[in-house]
């Protein structure tokens, strides 16, 4: 039994993003060509990318499964949050895509889902894309207010950077 904390349950995958949330979307240029694209998608669904950004994963799983439980964690030392969730939806290659979409259980100091999904587009570009919808669950989250957004963003821009570097060393 899930306890997912929000009713929208998988829609970064089907759209549209529901009301009420604050939407993220940044799509960043990753590579070109098949070889970029299989290098992007293993390193998202097998939470190198994360990892490699400086969060810390914990999972049962080596790669993104739907049902599986995730748990990453950013910060230094003490002051560290962690966000627990669970994975809502995967692809693995269909429609030119890889990634998947996870979203938040108890605990996590936001209610909502995100996903990251490489796309291999027909010109052969790979892009990379963090799409998200969430909104405070927490007492300082909701204290934080706007910089919250601007936190997302950053982090979404900082995978971009770091998924564009693993690609271009593999």
């Amino acid at each position: 039994m899930s306890t997912l904390t929000y009713p929208e349950v998988g829609a970064t995958r089907l759209g549209p993003l529901p009301r009420g949330y604050h939407h993220l979307h940044h799509r960043t240029r990753i590579g070109r060509g098949e070889p970029d694209f299989a290098a992007a998608g293993a390193a998202v669904t097998e939470w190198r990318m994360h990892r490699a950004s400086g969060a810390r994963v914990e999972s049962p799983g080596r790669r993104a499964e739907p049902g599986c439980g995730v748990r990453v964690s950013l910060g230094l030392g003490p002051l560290r949050f962690t966000a627990p969730c669970e994975v809502i939806w995967t692809a693995y290659g269909e429609d030119g895509r890889t990634g998947f979409g996870y979203g938040t259980l108890a605990g996590h100091p936001e209610r909502g889902e995100e996903c990251f999904v490489v796309e291999l587009a027909d010109d052969g570009t790979v892009w990379f894309t963090v799409l998200a919808f969430s909104r405070p669950a927490s007492w300082y989250t909701r204290l934080a207010g706007p910089l919250v957004p601007l936190a997302q963003r950053w982090y979404a821009r900082r995978l971009g950077r770091t998924l564009r570097r693993i690609v271009a060393g593999s």
